[in-house]
C-alpha cells in the first residue's frame, strides 16, 4: 500500500459564545485549523487535523497547507503509510518544527492502518490499559473573577471534579479570579491553573505565594518556554507542582525538564509533540524517570481528540486518573466536522470502537467553511 495523495482544507468554525477562551495569548473567539485526507493506492483513507495558533506553536492554517501540500506530500507519495518511523523520519529531515502540521500526517497514517486493519488505533498501540471513556478537566478563560466563579460552579454542577482557571494576565487580578472560584466551587473541588508562560520569575513568585491558602494543586507553565532554571527556582522557593506544557515540545526538551528537576508532571498531545508516536516516546522517557504525564489541548476538533483519546487509552503513562486532562475540544464549537461526533457528556469523552481513528469527517460540511488561500 501506499500513498497517492495528500489534500488539505483549511477551516474555520467558532466557538460557542459561553466556551470562548481568554489566556495569557490573548482572546480565542474561533478556530481557523486544518483537516487532511491522505490517499492511498488501495483505496484506503485516513484523515488527520492540525490545530495549529500562531501564538502558541508559531504555526499558521495557511503556512500548514503550505508546508503540507508543497513539502511534505511530494516527500511522502509513494511510501507506505503503515511505515510509522519512516515516515517520521522523512518529515524531520525536511521540516523543523511545524509540529501540528507534521502531526495532521501522521495521525492520517495511524488511521490508513487501522483502517486497513479494521482495528481501532489503540489496539496497534497494544491495546486499551483504561476504559474508553475519559474524565476531563474543565479550562476556565481568563474571565472577570465574578464570570469566572459562575462559569465554574455551572461546571461543578455539571459532573466536572477539576477546574483549570487561565492566570498569566494581570497579576492582581489572576490572584482574584482564582480566589473567587475557589469560593464558588468550595474545597473538595481540584483547581489547577495555567499561566501560558505569561508571568516573568517574580510575578510568579508573588502569585504562587498569595495563592497557597487557596490549594492549588498544579502550576501550569507558570513561565515562558525555555526557562529551565528559573523554573527549578520557583519550585525549590514554593514547593509548587509544576506541570509544564509550553516547554516541552520535543523528546530532547522533555529530557531537560525531567533531568533538571524543573516538573511534577508533563502534558504531552499528539498535535504539540508531532504526532502519536512521538508522544507515546515522551510518556515512556517520563515514566522511566516516575513523573506522570496528562493530555493537553488546543482544542481540537474530533479528528485530533479521537487522536489523543487513543494515546490516553493506550498508553500507561497517560495517567489521567491522577491528573485530569482534556479532551473536550470539539464540544467548545458551535458544530462538529464528523457525521458521527464523539460522544461528550459534561467532563466524560468516549472514544467509539471502531477502526483506525473512528472517525468520518463530514466533508460537505467542511467545504461550507473553507477559509480562501
Amino acid at each position: 500500500m501506499r500513498i497517492s495523495a495528500i489534500e488539505t482544507r483549511m477551516v474555520r468554525i467558532p466557538l460557542k459564545p459561553e466556551r470562548r477562551m481568554v489566556s495569557a495569548l490573548g482572546r480565542h473567539d474561533h478556530s481557523d485549523f486544518l483537516l487532511l485526507r491522505l490517499c492511498t493506492d488501495a483505496g484506503i483513507e485516513g484523515v488527520g487535523e492540525a490545530t495549529v495558533t500562531p501564538q502558541w506553536s508559531g504555526e499558521t492554517v495557511w503556512g500548514a497547507k503550505a508546508l503540507i501540500d508543497r513539502v511534505l506530500a511530494p516527500l511522502l507519495l509513494g511510501r507506505d503509510p503503515r511505515d510509522i518511523d519512516d515516515i517520521d523520519r522523512t518529515m524531520a529531515r525536511r521540516v523543523v518544527g511545524n509540529w501540528f502540521a507534521r502531526a495532521a500526517v501522521e495521525m492520517a497514517c495511524w488511521d490508513v492502518i487501522g483502517r486497513s486493519e479494521n482495528r481501532p488505533v489503540f489496539e496497534l498501540l497494544g491495546g486499551a490499559v483504561r476504559p474508553l471513556t475519559v474524565k476531563s478537566r474543565f479550562s476556565l478563560g481568563a474571565y472577570p473573577p465574578d464570570v469566572a466563579a459562575e462559569r465554574a460552579a455551572e461546571r461543578v454542577a455539571a459532573g466536572f471534579d477539576t477546574i483549570k482557571v487561565k492566570v498569566g494576565t494581570d497579576p492582581q487580578e489572576d490572584i482574584e479570579r482564582v480566589r473567587a472560584v475557589r469560593a464558588a466551587v468550595g474545597e473538595a473541588t481540584t483547581i489547577t491553573i495555567d499561566a501560558n508562560g505569561g508571568w516573568d520569575f517574580d510575578t510568579a513568585l508573588r502569585c504562587v505565594r498569595a495563592l497557597e491558602p487557596v490549594g492549588v494543586a498544579w502550576v501550569e507553565q507558570p513561565l515562558p518556554r525555555g526557562e529551565y532554571t528559573r523554573l527549578r527556582r520557583l519550585k525549590e522557593r514554593t514547593g509548587c507542582r509544576v506541570l509544564a506544557d509550553e516547554s516541552c515540545f520535543d523528546l530532547v526538551q522533555a529530557e531537560e525538564l525531567i533531568t533538571q528537576g524543573c516538573c511534577d508532571a508533563l502534558t504531552v498531545y499528539p498535535g504539540k509533540n508531532g504526532g502519536i508516536a512521538r508522544a507515546r516516546a515522551i510518556a515512556a522517557l517520563a515514566e522511566e524517570h516516575g513523573i506522570p504525564c496528562t493530555i493537553g489541548s488546543n482544542l481540537e476538533w474530533d479528528v485530533a481528540t479521537a487522536a489523543m483519546m487513543h494515546l490516553v487509552v493506550g498508553t500507561p503513562n497517560m495517567q489521567v486518573e491522577r491528573l485530569p486532562g482534556d479532551c473536550l475540544g470539539p464540544s467548545y464549537h458551535e458544530f462538529s466536522v464528523a457525521k458521527d461526533p464523539l460522544p461528550i457528556d459534561g467532563p466524560f469523552t468516549t472514544l467509539p470502537r471502531r477502526p483506525g481513528l473512528g472517525v468520518e469527517v463530514d466533508w460537505d460540511r467542511v467545504a461550507a467553511h473553507v477559509l480562501p488561500d
